[in-house]
């Protein structure tokens, strides 16, 4: 009922029949409108024409004339068209009423409360589907915009890894690619913590530097990055796997820019009986940064290769 802003046709002509039936005279027909708040201006001449010559007009043109009124009125008399209607669904002294007109006057009653119910009910799932579909287009916005926001930012490390080729200075060249990658693992949404390092518990200074931590499917992965003119050996691999050796079932990443020897891949092999190791290529990565391939899902190729088919350096293109 509190949705009704104007009376639209079928309500408005129930009330008009059913107001006159509530009310034995004119007097307190006009008494009816009045108690609803309706201002006196949309009533004054039908009030005097009452009191003037009481047989000039009936109760259900005095209810049709004030009805327009304030049906036209707009939001202005948006509060008594609410309180009449109130005032009418909620009337329950129907022996006030003429005797014959009781019965009339309760099915008319009855029939306005359940067309509100109804236009309410529609009114409520009206706006409940317009507030999902807002809902909906703040979700795509939002999507939309992080989407934006992340395309931005892999540009931006596109253009940063990028430029490391240009570097002559291998140590900075280095550093520079883990903060990279890095930015790329943020990015993707599953880096958990950037490079760190471990120091002894007796003064022994730096006993451990580790490249990066990630999260792939629940489990961490240690990560190693090295941008080296040469092959990656087993001894440079050993480094690594030691790191997760000593963290029971550790599980690990190595990136490089240069490739493997063979050894260094069979020493991961034998490390997949233990736990697991993937061995990637930075041209894999800038591969499917120009292919625009979701890194999470490069890294999961990579992991289930491992698992599986106990192949550790496994090409995902």
């Amino acid at each position: 009922m509190t949705q009704i802003y104007h009376y639209p046709p079928d309500l408005f002509n129930l009330l008009v029949q059913t107001i006159p039936l509530l009310c034995k005279s004119k007097k307190d027909t006009l008494n009816f409108l009045k108690g609803s708040g309706i201002s006196y201006k949309f009533m004054s001449d039908v009030t005097n024409q009452v009191d003037l010559d009481r047989n000039s007009i009936g109760k259900a043109e005095i209810v049709r004339t004030v009805l327009v009124r304030i049906n036209e009125d707009g939001d202005t008399s948006l509060r008594p068209r609410r309180e009449l209607l109130k005032r009418v669904t909620e009337f329950e002294n129907f022996e006030a009423c003429w005797e014959k007109d009781r019965l009339p006057a309760k099915a008319l009653v009855g029939e306005i409360r359940s067309l509100i119910n109804v236009k309410d009910s529609f009114t409520r799932m009206k706006e409940e589907r317009e507030k999902q579909v807002r809902k909906n287009q703040e979700e795509y916005l939002k999507k939309a915009q992080e989407k934006e926001k992340q395309y931005k930012e892999i540009h931006s490390i596109k253009s940063q890894l990028y430029n490391l080729f240009s570097f002559t200075d291998a140590h900075k060249r280095g550093k520079e690619l883990e903060s990279v990658l890095n930015r790329l693992f943020q990015a993707a949404g599953f880096l958990v913590r950037e490079a760190f390092e471990l120091k002894g518990d007796n003064s022994e200074g730096v006993i451990e530097q580790i490249d990066g931590a990630v999260e792939i499917d629940g489990e961490l992965y240690l990560v190693e990055m090295k941008w080296w003119s040469k092959p990656i050996g087993a001894g440079e691999i050993s480094q690594h796997l030691v790191r997760l050796y000593g963290r029971g079932e550790g599980k690990g990443i190595f990136i490089s820019n240069s490739s493997f020897t063979k050894p260094a891949i069979t020493l991961c092999k034998e490390f997949l009986s233990t736990s697991v190791i993937c061995l990637c290529g930075l041209e894999e990565i800038v591969m499917a940064l120009e292919t625009d391939k979701d890194l999470t899902q490069l890294f999961k190729e990579k992991i289930q290769a491992a698992v599986l088919d106990k192949n550790p350096h496994y090409i995902s293109y």
